[in-house]
Parts: structure tokens; C-alpha cells; sequence
């Protein structure tokens, strides 16, 4: 994907594994047109917040963030907390795809104002469905702020 093309959905994950059945979820479910994929924390902060190797990138937010916790560098809460504390990025829907059912981590999750959270299954097909109906609900059914 290009810098100069409008991202809608940003990706959050560490583990290509379940970065590719996420991306081929969404592409079966014709939503990955406009999807970028980054490896960590780090790395989303730095496109949302547009620095580091995102600082020349056009400006816009992504009208979704699918957002895994446990991530090098930087983990998902750090990232959720700063995206609700700026008044550019804190309406972007987040939705927490992770394998904790730790009740702290979603107790933590909601209190820092993430839209859903979504306990990952193993299973390949669950795994494709889940990503699939979170990414269609979130572009095509719900309404965001303009």
C-alpha cells in the first residue's frame, strides 16, 4: 500500500499468522481494500500520530483499528490510551482482538474507552468469520461521527 492511499482499516498485530487470516477475512468479505498492516504499538502510534517512518504520509485516520494487546515495544492498552487522549483519533472505532480473557484486561480495555472487545478463537474458520463480521459491522453497518 502506498503512503498516498487512504487507509481505513489499521491493523495492530504482532503474529502474521493471525495477521494474514485477518487480512484474508476481510478480503473475502470485500473489505480490504484499504487495509494496513503494522507489526506493533510502535509502529501504529507512529502512523496514527504520523511520525517516524509514517511522518510524510498524507493526512486522514483510519475509520477502523482492529488492535491486539500483547505486542512488543509498545502493548495495545498504550496505544488505546493515547488514541482516546487525542481529540484527532479518539472517535476512530477499536476493536481489541486478542487472546486474553483476562477479566483485568477487558475491565481495563472498556475503562479506557475501547468500542468491543473480541477473545480470538484457534480455530481457522472461527478465527476468518470473527475478523470478517468485525470488520463489516464497523464499515458497513455502524455510523460514525462524520
Amino acid at each position: 500500500m502506498s503512503d498516498f492511499e487512504q487507509v481505513e482499516i489499521l491493523l495492530v498485530e504482532d503474529s502474521a499468522r493471525d495477521a494474514e487470516l485477518t487480512m484474508r477475512a476481510l478480503q473475502k468479505g470485500g473489505l480490504a481494500n484499504k487495509v494496513l498492516w503494522v507489526k506493533d504499538g510502535q509502529e501504529a502510534l507512529d502512523y496514527l500520530f504520523r511520525q517516524g517512518e509514517f511522518a510524510q504520509r498524507i493526512e486522514g485516520i483510519p475509520r477502523l483499528v482492529l488492535l491486539d494487546l500483547k505486542m512488543p515495544r509498545v502493548d495495545g492498552m498504550e496505544v488505546l490510551a493515547a488514541v482516546r487522549a487525542d481529540e484527532h483519533t479518539r472517535r476512530i472505532p477499536v476493536v481489541i482482538m486478542t487472546s486474553s480473557q483476562e477479566e483485568s484486561d477487558i475491565a481495563r480495555s472498556y475503562d479506557l474507552g475501547v468500542n468491543s472487545y473480541v477473545v480470538k478463537p484457534v480455530d481457522f474458520h472461527a478465527m476468518t468469520e470473527l475478523a470478517r463480521q468485525a470488520g463489516y459491522y464497523w464499515l458497513a453497518i455502524n455510523r460514525s461521527p462524520g
